[in-house]
């Protein structure tokens, strides 16, 4: 169904290809997981099955990717648009109408699907994804889970033979993930739909996987990439002298968007919103009947000669290209793997376990050595040690706060306290209203009802100057924070703000995420890049209170870990950090304390292991396996078999060590 011919994709600026080498071949209904570090270039691959890299990206493709029979260096996007559905990182790049059922409608229509087949798919797909109720909800009041599930139902409607997903789980809630991933089993099994998906959050998909295609780590320095923004990528004279079925051939383009590329679901509407991410390719969105139609520019074209031919042998460094292979096989080499199989690993199991339920059938004699080893109460040690005391006064205090936001009541006599040194985390279902909460914190939304306090600030009554000294948010759209036309640029412009030595702010990022250059624009970072850029611009500041809100979106498990490490050493310099998240083996990794909310209101508030344990939904992928037994990380299971020291639950000493790109 796709076939990969010696691929890798290249820009005109960048001292390296974006892409390393590909040559595999995807069956008909196979589940193929895209896995590799941050910057690997999985979205630029999952681009070149759509056409859109390079056809309206830009870059210079090489070699041939063929879909269904379809060779997309001679099939534009909108040529493909029926037979492949791609969901980029973005959701909010998808979106062309304003309410949901527009939204799911909107794709047929650019097909020409007859009313009566179009509404039929639209209740389908409505049920499928658990929508029904949010049908005429306009898309800009819905959650960043509740716009993903939307922009996956917006491509499933169309019916594809392909489809193409782009961390389709990173916003979602655990049940809402696992319904969307039996979507896609369904559609695996009984349509025979090929699915190619990228996703970090490998614990949750990697069981599902039919095949595995792993990218090795990208080079040191970071191709530009396929965005609107960049340079034109290739010389608009190149001329068209190769047959279309030579798999040598380069297919080039210095496209860049057309206005008719566009996101029109909110006010702030901005046609470049779609700038794709760096190593990791551009944050590619389904075809648009708009997009489809637009002119494609002269320079898209196959070049094998002159002076910006390729030479054969560059694509074909077998070492640095991808594999294609069994999922457990690949994972054991691979620089980044889930939970239950760094377990796997540590206690020498082999096949190694790709989900809870093998996990659990080899984990027996684990159980045994882990048996005496619990401190007094049976308890799991804590990642963090004991939080001060909640005698200390609180940084911020949330006291029955309601919120009402139209018809809406989003939270409801919610109350909360925050101290120095505690890592707090936020969990709840999508629309539960933690983003209103953390928002709630900065002052922007001023309380119907209740009080919100910062110290000795009101944060919705206070000037933004002085609350940044007191409290930052890292937003779910981390581009929301970057303005300027460089990484430097961002960097020093934080330094300034903050009133911090220059070079603060560089260090911050160099820290989380090495190897992003200088002169590399903002919008050509991939989503986790964005991310990391995003908070060090906040913790150049060191506000005594951090607010983030989905953290971990496109980081890759080393990322993560580095992520972890800066916000434990935060904690212990007495900083209180709230983090919103779905991720749950980040919960566990990090969180004193988790507090759950439902519907706008505080449903459970305690210690990391009583709840976690007692949610099938939030528990982590070890304390699952390994249950009844208290542990919840891979680091504490390897503290304890090792006799290290802070392994009881009484003394709760220390942090867990994790070695590079493993689960602390």
């Amino acid at each position: 169904m796709i076939t990969f011919e010696h691929v890798t994709v290249s820009y005109e600026d960048a001292s390296g290809p974006a892409l390393p080498t590909v040559d595999a071949t995807i069956p008909e209904g196979e589940l193929c997981l895209l896995v590799g570090p941050s910057g690997a270039g999985k979205s630029t691959l999952l681009g070149t099955v759509s056409g859109l890299v390079p056809h309206f990206t830009g870059g210079t493709l090489h070699g041939r990717v063929t879909v269904a029979g379809r060779d997309t260096r001679t099939h534009k996007p909108r040529d493909l648009a029926d037979v492949v559905g791609t969901v980029g990182q973005d959701p909010l790049a998808h979106f062309v109408t304003d309410t949901v059922e527009d939204e799911l409608a909107y794709g047929m229509e650019s097909l020409g699907l007859p009313p009566g087949t179009m509404r039929r798919r639209v209740e389908e797909t409505l049920d499928l994804l658990g929508l029904n109720e949010l049908r005429d909800r306009p898309i800009a009041t819905l959650s960043g889970g509740q716009q993903q599930r939307v922009a996956i139902g917006s491509v499933l409607t169309a019916h594809p033979r392909v489809l193409v997903l782009d961390e389709p789980t990173s916003a979602l809630d655990p049940p809402a993930a696992e319904e969307v991933l039996a979507v896609l089993q369904r559609l695996v099994h009984d349509l025979g739909t090929t699915v190619l998906m990228a996703e970090h959050r490998l614990e949750r998909v990697v069981q599902y996987a039919d095949q595995l295609l792993l990218l090795p780590h990208p080079p040191t320095t970071p191709a530009p990439t396929d965005t609107p923004n960049t340079a034109e990528t290739a010389a608009p004279n190149t001329a068209a002298t190769a047959t279309p079925d030579a798999p040598g051939t380069v297919a080039r383009s210095a496209s860049g968007p057309t206005a008719a590329h566009r996101n029109t679901s909110g006010p702030d509407a901005d046609p470049l919103r779609t700038g794709g991410p760096g190593g990791d390719g551009p944050d590619t969105t389904r075809p648009r009947a708009d997009l489809l139609d637009a002119p494609e520019p002269d320079a898209a074209r196959l070049d094998t000669s002159g002076p910006d031919a390729t030479p054969p042998d560059t694509h074909t460094e077998a070492p640095t290209g991808a594999t294609l292979g069994d999922p457990a096989e690949l994972l054991a080499v691979s620089p980044v793997r889930p939970p239950v199989v760094e377990l796997g690993q540590l206690a020498g199991w082999h096949p190694l376990p790709l989900s809870v339920r093998d996990a659990r059938r080899r984990s027996g004699p684990l159980r045994e050595r882990l048996a005496g080893v619990s401190g007094p109460g049976g308890g799991a040690p804590s990642p963090l040690p004991t939080p001060p005391s909640s005698a200390s006064s609180p940084l911020a205090q949330v006291s029955r706060l309601t919120l009402v936001r139209g018809r809406v009541t989003a939270l409801y006599e919610v109350s909360l306290a925050l101290h120095p040194g505690e890592a707090v985390a936020l969990m709840g279902r999508n629309g539960a209203g933690k983003s209103t909460l953390l928002s709630s914190l900065v002052g922007m939304h001023r309380p119907t009802s209740g009080q919100v306090s910062i110290g000795e600030l009101t944060p919705h009554r206070a000037r933004p100057a002085e609350l940044l000294r007191h409290v930052g948010l890292v937003p779910q759209e981390p581009r929301d924070l970057l303005y300027a036309n460089t990484v430097a640029g961002e960097c020093a412009s934080a330094d300034s703000d903050a009133g911090a030595a220059p070079g603060t702010c560089r260090a911050l990022v160099a820290r989380l995420l090495p190897d992003i250059p200088d002169t590399t624009h903002p919008r050509d970072l991939s989503e986790g890049q964005r991310l990391a850029l995003a908070l060090a611009i906040v913790l150049t500041a060191r506000p005594p209170l951090l607010l983030l809100d989905e953290p971990t979106r496109g980081l890759d498990y080393a990322a993560k870990a580095r992520l972890v490490s800066l916000l434990r050493e935060l904690a212990l310099d007495g900083h209180a950090v709230l983090l919103a998240t779905h991720d749950v083996e980040l919960v566990a990794d990090l969180a004193h304390r988790v507090v759950i909310l439902a519907q706008g209101e505080l449903v459970a508030d305690g210690p990391t292991d009583e709840v976690v344990t007692s949610s099938p939904a939030y528990a982590p992928q070890v304390s699952k396996a390994l249950a009844p037994q208290p542990w919840l990380t891979v680091g504490q299971v390897r503290r304890a078999l090792s006799g290290a020291p802070g392994t009881g639950a009484s003394g709760r000493q220390g942090a867990d060590a994790a070695r590079p790109g493993e689960h602390p």
